[in-house]
Parts: C-alpha cells; structure tokens; sequence
C-alpha cells in the first residue's frame, strides 16, 4: 500500500454547534498565526464565518500505548519545553487562563437540559452548580499557591491534538482552539490526563510516577537550558505541580463536557465522559492535593 502523501493538501475545520460559547475564535487565530511564526503551528490558509482552513501536517495520531513509547514521550516532552519558552506580548492580559475559562464555563453550564433523561442524569450525578463554583473556587486556591510559571500553553494535549512523523522523528501540536497562557504544570498534567484514551478511556494508563519523572527531566533540560543543571529537587518539585493540576483538568473537562452534552449535535454521550473524567478527580483529589515537595 502506498503511503505516499499528496502535494498541496489542505485541512478544513467546520466549527460545532454553539462552540463558540467555548471558544475565543479570534484569539484561535491569533494564537495559529503567532505560533506558525515560531514553528509550532501549521500555516493558516483561510478563515470563513464557521471554521476556517490550515496546511496538512503528515503523520499520525497516538494511542495511549505509543505515547508512552521512549521516542515519543521524549519527542513531546522537548517539544512542549520549547513551546513554554516562546515570549509573547500579552500586554496587561497575562492572567492564566484556567480561572477565567472555568468560570466562563460554569456561567453558562445549564441549570435545566432540554432532554429530560440528560437532565435527570446530570442531577443525578453531579454537584449542584452553586457546589461546583465553590469546589473549583477551593482547587484554585490550592493550585495558585505552588507558584508554577505562568507560559503559553496548548492546554488540549489530547492524543488527537499531537502528530507524529516516524520518518523525520518529529512531533507537531495541532488544534490551538484553549491555547492561551497558562500554569506550565497544567499544560503537562492535562497531557498526562489523556494517556488515558480517546474512545476507550481507562486511567490505568496515566503514567507512573517513575514515567513521569523521567519525562520531566527532560522537559526541565529543554525548558531551563543547557546552563543550569536539573536537580532533584527541580524534577520532585514540578512532579508535585503536575499531579496537583491535572485534577484542574479534570474538573475543566468535566464541566466542557456537560455544556456540549446540552449543545452539541455530534452523536457522543458527552454525560458519561463527564461523568468519567469527575469520578476521577474525585479518586485522586485527596491523593494529589496531599502530595509534597521532598
């Protein structure tokens, strides 16, 4: 079978239903336009009302199996480094991202659901939206005091969103629709999230601490260079950033998912991969939020 690539082949992205209740599409542009300047995005060719068109980039997707492969992870891990290190100019609007996204989520998360099964779903099995903004107002809390650096960041690591080139050995992001700045350690805890799967998620798969602290050594080797050598204490400290902040995503994905369960026309149970990602947060919060610098 031939795995020759066409020349001239151009991706087209049709936005969903209400996405843009999510999504900041100009900030979207921005962020393609601005990171294909620095050689981390594909060249952005059109944008029209509902989507817009982008350069192909060839390659491959991952699966929870070859994203823990050594020359991937280490690919990703470098890749990402150099990504938190691009210096943009935000002007007075350096916030991160994850308190402003989240709070714009709950705002409009639906007290009622047009289908009565979701909506009995949903009460069923979730916090009332009062109790959600205080669990998330007491995380936060929690995360802002670790003082992780604030970099722009993809904050959608999915396996979907990675590519991978087996015959030049190179790893592209795609999909910067959440990209903004951010806490690094959010960045790399959401990527460690999705090990866990797309279609088939089991977090058996979220990679071991003895995994993650080889991937965060040399993450800290590309992010912190060549003149400063990676202690211990640097890869034991951003271990413990990590874990704490992936229950943000967690929460952040759980909420997403009950606004698309409410809007979206893609035929996916969006309740129960809400409902996947909360019970997780749930299993490890108390887990994570103990964790300490040794």
């Amino acid at each position: 079978m031939s795995t020759t690539v066409p020349e001239d082949v151009v991706l087209v992205r049709v936005y969903g239903n209400k996405t843009d209740l999510l999504i900041d599409r100009k900030a979207e542009t921005r962020n393609i336009q601005m990171l294909h300047s620095h050689g981390f995005a594909p060249c952005l060719y059109a944008i029209f009302r509902n989507g817009l068109a982008y350069e192909y980039v060839p390659g491959v997707t991952l699966t929870s199996e070859t994203v823990a492969e050594p020359q991937v992870w280490s690919l990703i891990a470098r890749h990402m480094a150099d990504m938190h290190k691009i210096q943009i100019d935000c002007g007075s609007d350096d916030q991160p991202m994850l308190w402003g996204k989240v709070q714009q989520f709950l705002d409009i998360l639906p007290e009622t659901y047009s289908d009565s099964r979701i909506d009995e779903r949903v009460k069923a099995n979730f916090l009332p939206i009062r109790q959600f903004k205080d669990e998330f107002a007491a995380l936060y809390k929690h995360l802002a005091a670790l003082n992780s650096p604030i970099v722009f960041c993809h904050n959608d690591l999915l396996l979907g969103n990675v590519i991978y080139e087996k015959s030049t050995d190179r790893i592209t992001f795609i999909d910067y629709e959440y990209a903004g700045q951010n806490f690094q350690a959010f960045d790399i805890g959401n990527h460690f999230t999705e090990f866990a799967g797309v279609d088939v998620i089991d977090y058996r798969h979220y990679p071991s601490k003895e995994f993650q602290l080889k991937w965060l050594r040399s993450y800290l080797e590309v992010y912190l260079g060549p003149e400063k050598c990676v202690t211990e204490r640097d890869v034991n400290v951003l271990y413990v950033q990590t874990n704490k902040f992936a229950l943000a995503s967690h929460f952040l994905w759980t909420v997403w998912a009950l606004i698309q369960a409410e809007h979206s026309t893609i035929d996916f149970d969006f309740v129960t991969f809400a409902q996947t990602r909360y019970n997780e947060y749930k299993a490890r919060k108390d887990t994570f939020l103990a964790l300490t610098y040794e």
